[in-house]
């Protein structure tokens, strides 16, 4: 008797211009945000796993300086959702050091779900808000002041 076994299917979002926000440098960072998630693979995923950290980083500093220096007045409620998600993904990493496509995939599927609901909420009311307050051909363009933030202090890396 042969037992076949049904391989599931990686949960997969791709980007669409549906998530845009309209603040070039933050969607562009969004967009490779969800490159990296399908990226998560079982046989890569330390290393996939590497570099989307590494990158939240990156965005999230970009994105919480770019609230800061153009006066959002909810930046303070915005930094906390970061710290929020930084947390459970803090969690998630610790319950486990091995992984299986199931982990993966229910990692996989905690970004993508996460993403979609705080970029179509939260940063879209910040995107509406600083076009309102700066005009759409506001500079957007931002480099975060420093490269070690909360997110590596809280997952050991700073």
């Amino acid at each position: 008797m042969t037992v076949v076994t049904e391989k599931k299917q990686p949960y997969v979002v791709e980007w669409r211009d549906g998530f845009k926000i309209n603040v070039t440098q933050v969607d562009r960072e969004h967009k490779h945000l969800f490159a990296l998630v399908k990226q998560l693979d079982v046989t890569t995923v330390d290393e996939t796993l590497d570099d989307l950290l590494e990158y939240v980083v990156t965005h999230f500093s970009n994105e919480q300086q770019l609230m800061e220096d153009s006066g959002y007045p909810a930046f303070a409620d915005h930094l906390k959702l970061h710290e929020e998600f930084s947390a459970t993904v803090a969690d998630f990493l610790s319950v486990s050091d091995s992984w299986d496509d199931d982990r993966v995939q229910a990692l996989r599927r905690f970004l993508n779900k996460w993403l979609i609901g705080h970029i179509m909420t939260h940063d879209l009311r910040f995107g509406n808000w600083y076009r309102d307050h700066h005009g759409d051909n506001a500079p957007d363009v931002v480099s975060a002041r420093s490269k070690v933030g909360w997110f590596d202090r809280l997952l050991g890396r700073g």
